[in-house]
């Protein structure tokens, strides 16, 4: 274990976090499944109880005071996102309700003012169905083409085939920052620059990085950028995309309604700036209120020393697993975050996950919303244990062990 690791207190930490104290079929939860969902903390779950407790207003629309304290709060909020992302403005932080959201409004956007017939898109083969499915929508509407980056067989972006693909026909570049289903690491820069040199924009889905990675839209040089914020310990239905303003600023809006106009008459609307243009109708309040509050927890903690026990239990189970006869590891790039996706020989990964559970062991088990990825590794589905900051390595040990019963039982 490094010293910046050994310098985090786990305990502490866990006790901000009031599920993790529960059982699970009478057993301690072992919750490994934070790729799908963070757990959220004590100053989270206040943020979110204070505004509908004391100041549930909408922002915007009144003079009143709960209206005018909702405001402040939700613009807060706003600025919170801008600083974590480091963006130049908060006028470039669109709150959604997710990931998928966004990558939408980017398509339904950006994606039908720019693409025409024979454009490429350039999309990696380790990416989320929301990364995938969009584009080929958008694809099918203008006669815009799909190209897809290949993987290496240790999960890792084939870098040289990537290149080849790039050319003057390449408008857009989609990539994940971390794959949910491999835990891969792309050189999100590196792409961002090859994508530039022809001319391309580049979309980033940050879904799994911002709990595990330093983030830093304007040193990444991306254009797009979208992130859900259920999955760095905020509620569910909250999320954003961040993008260049020149860019926002030039894009077509989405969905028409309230508090994204400038002026309505039946002779025409006009539309206000980024980022209310992409904002239409009451947005989710108090989801974004705890979603900076989610971030000002997280920046307050000691970064390093999280980051340096993350390797440490990724290392740890890395290690575990390959110890246990019949299982194999589906994605083993030099660079991943805590994810550890792998399947048991001969045994159906639902069947794993299930008996699992009965040992208060909580892993995803499936296709993980990346078919293509199942499919290039020749397997229908994985069982998944993903890490977060508060998981410790005697919790990877006691998910071994249960995982030697499981193999042991269906073997």
């Amino acid at each position: 274990m490094s010293t910046a690791a050994a310098d985090l207190d786990v305990l502490a930490l866990r006790a901000q976090f009031p599920i993790l104290s529960r059982e699970v079929r009478g057993k301690p939860l072992i919750y490994l499944d934070n790729a799908a969902t963070t757990q959220k903390p004590e100053a989270v779950l206040r943020a979110l109880d204070g505004y509908y407790r004391l100041n549930n207003a909408n922002v915007h629309r009144a003079v009143h005071e709960l209206s005018q304290v909702a405001t402040e709060a939700f613009d807060a909020a706003r600025t919170t996102v801008a600083k974590f992302l480091n963006a130049k403005s908060d006028r470039e932080v669109i709150f959604t309700r997710g990931c998928t959201e966004a990558i939408n409004l980017v398509a339904n956007t950006w994606g039908s003012d720019v693409l025409g017939e024979g454009d490429e898109i350039l999309i990696s083969g380790m990416e989320h169905h929301s990364n995938i499915v969009p584009w080929q929508m958008l694809a099918a509407r203008t006669g815009a083409v799909i190209r897809v980056m290949p993987l290496l067989d240790d999960g890792s972006l084939d870098l040289e085939g990537t290149r080849e693909l790039l050319n003057e026909r390449t408008v857009l570049v989609c990539v994940v920052h971390a794959s949910n289903a491999l835990g891969t690491v792309n050189p999100v820069k590196q792409l961002a620059a090859w994508a530039h040199e022809v001319d391309a924009r580049i979309l980033v889905d940050g879904a799994q990085a911002l709990s595990h990675l330093p983030v830093d839209v304007q040193d990444l040089d991306v254009d797009f950028y979208t992130f859900s914020g259920h999955k760095v310990y905020a509620p569910t239905g909250i999320g954003g995309l961040w993008a260049r303003y020149e860019l926002l600023d030039e894009m077509s809006p989405w969905m028409g309604g309230g508090d994204m106009i400038e002026t309505v008459s039946f002779s025409g609307t006009t539309f206000a700036k980024p980022p209310s243009k992409f904002e239409a109708g009451t947005p989710n309040i108090g989801g974004a209120i705890a979603l900076g509050a989610a971030l000002e927890w997280y920046s307050a903690l000691d970064l390093p020393a999280v980051h340096a026990h993350e390797a440490t239990l990724l290392a740890h189970g890395t290690a575990l697993l390959n110890d246990i006869a019949g299982v194999r590891l589906i994605g083993t790039a030099p660079h991943k975050v805590g994810v550890l996706g792998f399947v048991v020989e001969g045994a159906n990964a639902q069947d794993v996950g299930t008996l699992l559970d009965m040992h208060g062991v909580a892993v995803r088990t499936g296709h993980h919303c990346a078919q293509p990825v199942m499919e290039r590794f020749g397997v229908t589905a994985t069982a998944r244990a993903s890490l977060a900051l508060y998981n410790t390595t005697d919790e990877l040990d006691r998910f071994a062990q249960a995982l030697r019963s499981v193999v042991t039982m269906l073997s």
